[in-house]
């Protein structure tokens, strides 16, 4: 019976000095503003720290609708460059046609064939037919080919069959744009550039103004190499690409308004000449 009382004693004498101890630390964090702010700044540490998590995985998610404001804000930017109207002295430049562009996808894309297309996912649904030009945010990529009610086909630019009016830029000599060297997928080529134009490497090879198709100046590559052809009159001049072919993901479909009237107009002026 003595051991049982001597416990409940010893017992009762550690429930109080536990009691006189958290009372003692309450005083001291309320009366030291060293301890207090330890305190205070561990417990906003970690609330910090969970509200960074939180903010990190709600800007994970909110990356597609981020991406997808500036997609289209970059549609809104080219569709003003596109209907720019830029006078010269002498001349009315391409860009006065009215252009409309539709942002799109690629969904599947050869690149190693002779005869390369890309699938993107816009079609006769969305306004889009044959022959419209097709780029990147880097540049030129292809003209549409064939069309279904939700998707196009696009002929490439690595195709043997693709040609495309071309120039150096800042310049009016213009040449033709096409592949002959199907073992590279980085690089096309420009022929019809005559002999007595300066090249040098790295010039800029842009659009030309001969197309109803593309702008003018809508970039496609630099000068890596250049040679005289086997008449020695004109140029064969390779040009790098400045899209990366292999990695292909938002595109924009090119739509000039005033085309269908330019065809008819050059249709009738070749009809009146035979």
């Amino acid at each position: 019976m003595q051991k049982i009382i001597n416990f409940l004693i010893r017992n009762k004498i550690f429930l109080l000095y536990l009691f006189l101890l958290f009372i003692s630390f309450i005083f001291t964090f309320q009366s030291h503003s060293y301890h207090q702010s330890k305190f205070l700044n561990s417990s906003n540490y970690i609330t910090g720290s969970i509200y960074t998590f939180s903010d990190n995985i709600t800007s994970y998610f909110g990356l597609r609708e981020e991406n997808n404001r500036l997609v289209e804000e970059n549609k809104r930017l080219r569709d003003r460059l596109f209907n720019n109207v830029l006078l010269s002295p002498s001349r009315i430049d391409s860009t006065s046609f009215n252009y409309e562009i539709i942002r799109g996808r690629a969904i599947n894309n050869s690149y190693a064939d002779q005869r390369n297309y890309i699938t993107i996912n816009k079609g006769e649904n969305d306004s889009i037919a044959q022959d419209m030009g097709v780029i990147t945010d880097k540049g030129i990529l292809g003209i549409v080919e064939n069309t279904s009610n939700n998707f196009s086909t696009v002929q490439s630019i690595l195709s043997d069959k693709s040609t495309i009016n071309a120039k150096i830029k800042n310049s009016n000599h213009f040449g033709s744009l096409v592949w002959e060297n199907t073992t590279d997928y980085n690089v096309v080529q420009l022929i019809d550039i005559p002999r007595l134009v300066p090249l040098t490497i790295g010039d800029t090879i842009v659009t030309g103004a001969m197309s109803s198709i593309f702008p003018e100046n809508i970039p496609i590559g630099t000068i890596k190499s250049f040679d005289l052809d086997n008449s020695k009159s004109f140029y064969f001049i390779n040009v790098e690409l400045f899209n990366d072919m292999t990695n292909i993901g938002t595109i924009y479909i090119i739509k000039n308004l005033n085309r269908k009237e330019v065809l008819e107009l050059e249709a009738e002026t070749e009809a009146n000449d035979q």
